[in-house]
């Protein structure tokens, strides 16, 4: 039986399986088992005859956003209004077969979107050139899902299956678990709150059916994953809850390969369907109504993009002279003074002195200040060196 046979009946037997207590355990295994052969699926074949063409395109401007949905839904159209680039549409499948990027202009910032060929269901397994669209997708710091208002949520629902299964978690933070695997000593379980879904048991289970990479020991704490050469069970590990988390959301920090990022839901054809159905997929959360046809809403999706990018525009002066409002230096959200530096010029930090700061970031204006100062949306800089 091939992986493909193995995880459909994995799936099956997790869908028949009626979710109760007594079960728990069992289904935490099959997640478990599931989770293994999907991580094996993915792996890249060492057989030069399997290697295709991918979707090479060199990143570019201050940030990312990918444009995935089902063929048809007017992806190209987008790209061709957003930005300066020509995405060839028209009303038959598949018009797009392949990655055309294009760069939306706004606040100040060059924004890089990439229309990606439609994915059809079985794209996780590589149907459709499926995998290819999906790995440029984890390299993107948003993802629009594209999808047509008129089929309403069967599209989003199987978009959100493929994803889900190449380990791309959307609109969801990084669990809160510190794991790191060890040589001896057996399994340390530890929480600092109370569980509801995952207990010590049910966590065991699950450390001794998945396979971790061993050798060079291996530590995920949050987002840090060092990946190794030989595969074995987990019987020595740490463990330590800080949050209430679920058996996929264990599974995931074990993998630890996951890509979390935000999603904007945008159904698009709003003018073929009715204002009751309008409004009610507007109320949706992450979701944005709009109509390429006809040019409505386009620029509040493009506010909303902006808002889930967290980008800032920072503005430099020179002494004696006015603010230069042309040329802004995008950063994202949180930044200090020492990442403007950084931006300007390596060397830049080193020979700081002091910054005067005008903007709402400060008390009054200009506001003397120093490194870690955190800058805020539109404010002006001015470094003096020492």
């Amino acid at each position: 039986m091939g992986i493909l046979e193995k995880i459909s009946e994995i799936e099956k037997e997790i869908a028949r399986t009626q979710k109760n207590k007594a079960t728990e355990y069992h289904l935490g295994l099959l997640k478990a088992k599931l989770a293994k052969y999907r991580a094996q699926l993915l792996e890249p074949s060492k057989s030069p005859a399997a290697k295709g063409e991918g979707f090479d395109v060199m990143k570019s401007g201050d940030a990312r956003v990918a444009l995935i949905g089902f063929p048809s839904v007017g992806k190209s159209t987008f790209l061709s209004l957003m930005t300066s680039t020509a995405s060839e549409a028209a009303s038959y499948e598949f018009t797009t077969l392949t990655c055309i990027p294009g760069v939306i202009e706004y606040k100040g910032a060059n924004i890089q979107l990439l229309d990606l060929p439609g994915i059809i269901e079985g794209a996780a397994q590589g149907k459709g050139r499926g995998r290819q669209v999906i790995a440029v997708a984890r390299t993107a710091d948003v993802v629009i899902m594209m999808l047509d208002a008129t089929k309403g949520e069967v599209q989003r629902a199987l978009l959100e299956k493929e994803l889900e299964s190449v380990g791309i978690r959307l609109n969801k933070s990084k669990p809160n678990i510190y794991f790191k695997p060890k040589k001896g000593g057996g399994i340390s379980f530890n929480s600092t709150v109370t569980l509801t879904q995952c207990s010590e048991k049910l966590v065991q289970l699950i450390l001794h059916e998945y396979s971790c990479h061993q050798g060079a020991q291996p530590v995920w704490c949050v987002g840090i994953w060092a990946l190794t050469v030989s595969t074995s069970e987990i019987f020595n590990a740490e463990v330590l809850f800080r949050e209430d988390c679920s058996p996929d959301e264990f599974i995931d920090v074990i993998v630890g390969n996951r890509v979390y990022m935000p999603c904007l839901y945008v159904y698009n054809k709003i003018d073929q369907i009715s204002m009751e159905e309008v409004d009610r997929l507007a109320r949706r959360p992450h979701s944005v109504v709009i109509s390429c046809g006809m040019k409505l809403n386009l620029d509040y999706l493009l506010e909303k993009l902006w808002e889930y990018l967290a980008l800032t525009c920072i503005y430099t002066k020179k002494r004696g002279q006015r603010p230069d409002f042309t040329d802004a230096i995008i950063l994202r959200k949180g930044a200090s003074v020492e990442h403007v530096c950084h931006r300007i010029h390596r060397s830049l930090a080193s020979q700081f002195k002091y910054a005067l700061v005008w903007g709402t970031s400060t008390k009054y204006s200009p506001q003397r200040v120093g490194l870690t100062h955190m800058m805020e949306h539109e404010d002006v800089i001015q470094i003096v060196k020492k």
